[in-house]
């Protein structure tokens, strides 16, 4: 039997909303496994919410960059130790300078763009981070990138909370990028503040879906419904999650009143020119790790002795 911490119970909480006991309980109903845990939170009705994305602890920076014709975007992210870094000036013009390389290049993994020719320089984008550590005093990383192209339309991004989360969204369209420009920010921002999995219920993911019916159907069984009537009860729930977890199904943030698939044939229909929504990508720090634990005043001691 795993060793149950409070911290455990404190992240099972921050995802599910659901009470102290209740977390402890579940995670030792299913040995400290947190996704179980969420899942058997869910099934007995105890779970308000189920945040199933890693915890957000690492520090650093995202940025996003748009080519010259508006067809191509790039999102990159640089981890740094900690948000003091990430403020710095010197370590904003790196990554900024980096997302220009990428959206400029062509590369296929984070090794070939660490080989790449920085911008202006005679040094690779590796050397001239390594150099940036030397002088900074910390350990920093180039993470991950991705992209999004289109052949006709074009790519808008967006960044939040001074680069703590960048979007690209790509649009195919005969409109000119100028036409889309507005809807495109509208639309990444949205993905910014909504956090969707998936463009549409046809992108939905198979195994998720088979997942969410298994957890749906023993939470409703567990309520005591017929039999007769789980099976309908499943499939409304389903689509009540998909509304929320599908972009194009999502309430728009600015107008509720409005789907966003409704504001994107809107536009459309405005400008004369039909609009589809086909790419996004959307970065926010450190998603997916942990920072080591420090306490106070031994980060306030690394910080004095950089």
């Amino acid at each position: 039997m795993a060793d149950i911490t409070a911290s455990m119970v404190k992240e099972l909480r921050e995802a599910t909303n659901a009470g102290m006991m209740n977390c402890k309980k579940a995670l030792k109903e299913t040995n400290g496994d947190m996704e179980k845990a969420i899942d058997f939170l869910r099934e007995k009705g105890l779970a308000q919410a189920a945040k199933k994305s890693g915890r957000i602890a690492a520090e650093g920076l995202t940025a996003f960059a748009i080519s010259q014709d508006g067809k191509k975007g790039v999102v990159v992210e640089v981890n740094s130790e900690t948000d003091f870094v990430a403020k710095n000036e010197d370590f904003k013009g790196f990554i900024n300078t980096t997302a220009k390389i990428l959206v400029n290049g062509d590369y296929k993994d984070i090794e070939e763009l660490k080989n790449a020719k920085y911008d202006g320089e005679d040094k690779t984008v590796q050397e001239v981070l390594t150099s940036k550590i030397a002088t900074i005093g910390e350990n920093m990383t180039l993470r991950r990138f991705d992209k999004v192209e289109v052949t006709n339309g074009a790519v808008v991004g967006y960044v939040h909370g001074a680069g703590k989360i960048s979007v690209i969204v790509g649009l195919e369209s005969e409109a000119s990028k100028e036409e889309l420009e507005v809807l495109g920010k509208d639309l990444a921002m949205q993905v910014a503040a909504m956090n969707p999995k998936y463009i549409t219920k046809d992108d939905v993911d198979q195994e998720y879906l088979a997942h969410e019916r298994e957890v749906l159907m023993a939470q409703a069984l567990n309520e005591g419904k017929p039999q007769a009537i789980v099976e309908k009860m499943v499939e409304g729930r389903l689509n009540k999650e998909l509304k929320e977890v599908c972009l194009v199904e999502q309430p728009f943030v600015k107008d509720s009143d409005l789907t966003v698939k409704k504001l994107i044939e809107n536009v459309g229909k405005e400008i004369g020119k039909s609009i589809k929504l086909s790419g996004v990508q959307r970065f926010e720090v450190g998603e997916g790790l942990e920072k080591k634990s420090e306490n106070f005043a031994e980060e306030v001691a690394k910080q004095i002795n950089m």
